[in-house]
């Protein structure tokens, strides 16, 4: 127990379970905005990498995330099968609970990742290819990333980058991808209406629950920087879910369920890098000005460019977590966090240049891996299901189940 913080580390624990459970409540998100005959193939979208990623994580994931430091870029094989990963502090990351606890916190966080781009390819994409996209993915983009940002003599890192809880390492990355992802396999051949808009509902209600674990457990201490960042997270939600619905009412005359629960998620990807950096007073213009970018990129620029990101996972948390990364930059405030770094309205404007620095270079770098990526694949095994599965759908042509028992919807 030398140096380990009993009340730090359930902390992280009970963070890093609130965490995993958003995976399952992605799921029930995205499985309710498809068809109800592409429901369950929506589902193992997200345990999928649920399971293959814990184990990709323990054997290699950590270790290019946070181990010794190679140019920068990525981490040295040093922690490869989590030798050395034992209950003793590393005080590179976390200085007050178990190594194994920070690893198995930021696990959650691998895992998550590359099941938010599933939303841009629903209903299209071949059910191993995406298996074997998840793995690829997470090794050649998401771990990268993640040292760039977060590793102890990651470039970003150096250079000043701020991202409390993941709006390069997550949302943009993820975001950026599935954009690329959808273009690259092209539209469905029918889009239908969503199948179960409660249950849509229901998991932006526990992915809001989840998030407290996710942002709030980032300050890896029960400290003022974690209560903070709870507060900011909960009111950018809450901003956004406004601010969606606002722009809902004005532009359809109507307020709808998926527009609140697609607002509340636009402001807690806004909120992610900032979380632990900005007051909560700044927290509730991130959320009334990350709903109404979001909303505006989901119904009007897609419908512009006609690029079909069924489930709009680029236009919240691609877009959203952009907007995120630019506001740290403008209303980061050393006096309340423990970076000691402020942005432009506290007088420092070179942090929102650093700020789009981190953005530019998670927005190509995942673009230009994730094309690589999607084009061996392809050319390996195909990537799409034909238009007779497309059309009976990929619960029984990909698993041989069906979600409702034969209903027709």
């Amino acid at each position: 127990m030398n140096g380990v913080n009993g009340a730090d580390t359930v902390f992280v624990l009970i963070s890093a379970a609130l965490v995993m459970i958003m995976t399952p409540a992605l799921a029930l998100f995205y499985a309710g905005m498809v068809r109800g005959k592409n429901t369950l193939n929506s589902t193992l979208h997200s345990f999928s990498a649920l399971a293959v990623i814990s184990i990709q994580w323990i054997l290699i994931g950590y270790t290019l995330c946070f181990g010794t430091d190679i140019g920068g870029i990525i981490g040295g094989f040093n922690f490869a099968g989590l030798k050395g990963v034992g209950f003793a502090p590393n005080a590179d990351y976390a200085a007050t609970i178990p190594q194994q606890v920070y690893m198995l916190f930021q696990l959650m966080f691998a895992i998550i990742t590359p099941a938010l781009i599933s939303g841009s390819i629903a209903e299209r994409m071949k059910f191993m290819p995406w298996v074997a996209f998840v793995l690829l993915w997470t090794t050649l983009v998401y771990d990268p990333i993640a040292h760039w940002v977060w590793g102890t003599g990651g470039w970003l890192k150096n250079l000043g980058a701020l991202d409390f809880a993941g709006g390069n390492v997550v949302h943009i990355s993820s975001g950026i991808s599935g954009l690329v992802a959808a273009l690259m396999l092209g539209k469905r051949k029918n889009v239908g209406k969503p199948s179960n808009l409660p249950m849509t509902c229901l998991g932006a209600a526990i992915l809001w629950f989840g998030w407290y674990g996710f942002n709030a457990g980032s300050a890896l201490a029960i400290n003022d920087v974690a209560v903070n960042a709870f507060i900011t997270t909960n009111t950018s939600a809450a901003a956004s879910a406004i601010s969606w619905s606002i722009c809902e009412l004005l532009y359809r005359k109507k307020v709808t369920s998926l527009g609140v629960a697609s607002g509340i998620v636009a402001g807690l990807v806004a909120i992610t890098p900032a979380a632990g950096f900005v007051s909560p007073l700044a927290s509730i213009l991130i959320g009334l000005i990350g709903g109404a970018i979001c909303y505006t990129t989901v119904t009007f620029v897609k419908s512009k460019f006609g690029y079909d990101d069924a489930l709009d996972a680029f236009g919240c948390h691609g877009v959203g977590g952009i907007w995120g990364g630019i506001a740290t930059g403008i209303f980061a405030w050393k006096a309340i966090n423990s970076a000691g770094a402020s942005g432009l309205i506290h007088g420092n404007p070179k942090l929102v240049l650093i700020q789009l620095t981190a953005v530019v270079a998670s927005v190509v770098y995942s673009a230009i891996v994730t094309f690589i990526i999607i084009k061996v694949i392809k050319a390996v095994s195909g990537i799409r299901v034909t238009d007779k599965d497309e059309q009976i759908g990929l619960d029984v042509t990909e698993h041989g189940e069906e979600a409702y028992g034969g209903m027709n919807i």
